[in-house]
């Protein structure tokens, strides 16, 4: 199992940046694929940023070149940068983290931080 643990949301203005964490109880070298989702209202749950095998990344079409993933393996945590935030890119963001054991596969969910870009 791991826990995640969120933080760094809030309310910026358009054109701003954010910085989210998310901590994880285990080391992350043994997480199979960790990154970003978020969820709109009203809209389903979507990719934001993961990494995937070893240290590929995975993106969102949409936030290419204005959020970039990062990790510190040393504090089992993974960072999301955000800059140019739009009004668009408002949703709450979860950490997910996908463990691979034996032939079964296991997501697990932060609970989530709230992002607001609004002027």
């Amino acid at each position: 199992q791991v826990q995640l643990v969120e933080s760094g949301g809030g309310l910026v203005q358009p054109g701003g940046s954010l910085r989210l964490s998310c901590a994880a109880s285990r080391s992350i070298y043994s997480i199979n694929a960790m990154g970003w989702y978020r969820q709109a209202p009203g809209k389903q749950r979507e990719l934001v940023a993961e990494y995937t095998s070893g240290s590929s990344t995975n993106y969102a079409d949409s936030v290419k070149a204005r959020f970039t993933i990062s990790r510190d393996n040393a504090k089992n945590t993974v960072y999301l940068q955000m800059n140019s935030l739009k009004p668009e890119d408002t949703a709450v963001y979860y950490c997910h983290a996908l463990l691979i054991v034996g032939l079964g596969s296991y997501d697990y969910w932060g609970q989530g931080t709230q992002v607001t870009v609004s002027s």
